[in-house]
């Protein structure tokens, strides 16, 4: 396959676009009525892209259109194409006007409920102009799946200690350690020492097991001789997890991070109970062969600076 006869020439951008929005949508008719063309049209451009190729992209099933081998592969290398494409749009944009620009940011939970804001506090002093973007991932059940659909253009978050994710990159800012906290009025705020094993009978509120962050409460019992409690309440969300336990009915674990950043709004007291399994790395996840748009990498300086302290 000669590039200059059948890719160069022939193979369009339009027609590339046409295909994405077919394997989006699983439908050329839906495809059309998003690109706002005919049906024929799209039939046409895939037909025109599988005639220059010489392979079949698209086959028929029950569900709807689906990509065969060669289309997955077309449709990968295009999605990272058009997202070159925007990034370069949105560098000319900033170097033509720098308080401008957008930035979509993936945080845990945890991170959200902390670190985040004062990220986000600072970066919107500095850059006003600038318009940003929160999606809130969860590593383990999602797998850095928004990343990887360059639907976000960085990722903060507590991770692996052993990350092994080939195409991402992984930059460790800083180990967040984690302790136990009570309501400000419970009855366990007034105990001057405890250890895990005098409470392990007592009401958690603990991350569902098959998650990230419940892997890691697992491993900070076991690290403890213990099993994970019977907790009368599992949840991703550090809102619930604070709110309950302030009301002095409930134990957790937490982040030091929320505590630094958030500590004073949350009525909670950290406990005098020292945790064998420390620490936890907050790391801030890019994907390695995406371009870093100008604004992401302010955003990048800007995490940096206000993690230093916890960084030191």
């Amino acid at each position: 396959m000669q590039w200059t006869d059948r890719i160069g020439r022939r193979l369009k951008l339009r027609d590339l676009h046409v295909l994405l929005a077919v394997v989006q949508r699983g439908s050329m008719a839906k495809a059309a009525v998003e690109l706002a063309i005919s049906q024929p049209a799209v039939s046409k451009a895939i037909a025109d892209m599988e005639h220059t190729l010489g392979v079949r992209l698209l086959d028929r099933s029950r569900n709807g259109i689906e990509p065969t081998t060669y289309g997955y592969a077309l449709v990968r290398r295009g999605t990272a194409i058009f997202d070159e494409l925007k990034q370069g749009v949105e560098e000319l944009l900033f170097l033509a006007d720098p308080t401008t620009g957008k930035l979509s940011i993936g945080s845990t939970e945890s991170i959200a409920a902390g670190l985040l804001p004062a990220i986000i506090e600072r970066f919107s002093r500095l850059y006003p102009g600038v318009r940003l973007n929160v999606v809130q991932a969860v590593i383990s059940t999602l797998h850095f799946r928004e990343l990887r659909d360059r639907s976000i253009d960085l990722l903060l978050g507590r991770i692996p200690a052993n990350f092994t994710e080939d195409d991402l990159e992984a930059e460790i800012l800083f180990d967040d350690q984690v302790v136990v906290v009570a309501g400000q009025q419970s009855r366990w705020a007034r105990v001057r020492r405890l250890k895990l094993t005098d409470l392990a009978h007592d009401p958690w509120i603990l991350p569902p097991t098959d998650t990230l962050p419940g892997s890691l409460a697992a491993d900070l019992f076991g690290a403890e001789g213990l099993e994970m409690p019977s907790a009368p309440l599992t949840t991703l969300s550090i809102h619930i997890c604070c709110q309950l336990t302030a009301s002095g009915r409930f134990l957790t674990t937490l982040p030091t991070s929320i505590l630094r950043f958030n500590g004073r709004n949350l009525g909670l007291k950290v406990l005098p109970i020292r945790l064998t399994l420390q620490p936890r790395p907050v790391g801030l996840v890019t994907l390695k062969n995406r371009t870093p748009s100008p604004v992401a990498r302010l955003f990048i300086d800007c995490a940096r600076e206000v993690v230093r302290p916890l960084a030191r």
